[in-house]
């Protein structure tokens, strides 16, 4: 039933790691594999029906299974970045200092270097540290979530 192409168990554990954690953030109801194919048909007949319409679709016209589950995956992680008020109801965000920060900054030159080799200022990226920051969260509960699985 399920035609997700996982290339091993360990994609696909991972995966069901991110739609649990989803389920406890509050952004699905749903975190089996049979729901992401139900979410993925209302996508798609929505993207068909705006079509049909005439309306302007973002993104492709129709997704597989797979695309999908990525699209969705990408988009948890991304909600969970940017701190989303939705996902505060369900989820208390550890306070980031300023030095937890800045040396995340140090530390990671090479997210914050130019082409031309010179570097952003702190000041210039410090939005983006935080969402680093929140990604590497994601990823530690996503492996919490495993271990519990295992």
């Amino acid at each position: 039933m399920n035609s997700f192409c996982f290339s091993n168990e360990a994609e696909k554990k991972y995966a069901l790691a991110c739609l649990e954690f989803a389920k406890r953030l509050g952004l699905i109801e749903d975190s089996s594999l049979e729901a992401v194919e139900i979410r993925c048909k209302a996508e798609n007949e929505k993207r068909k029906a705006a079509i049909e319409k005439g309306e302007a679709v973002y993104g492709l016209v129709e997704f597989s299974l797979s695309v999908y589950l990525d699209y969705e995956l990408t988009r948890i992680k991304l909600d969970f970045a940017s701190e989303k008020e939705e996902i505060k109801k369900n989820y208390i965000y550890t306070p980031l200092s300023r030095k937890e920060k800045k040396a995340f900054y140090k530390n990671n030159q090479d997210l914050f270097t130019r082409y031309s080799g010179d570097k952003f200022r702190y000041k210039e990226v410090a939005m983006i540290i935080e969402k680093k920051i929140r990604e590497e969260q994601f990823e530690n509960e996503i492996n919490n979530i495993l271990c519990q699985l295992s």
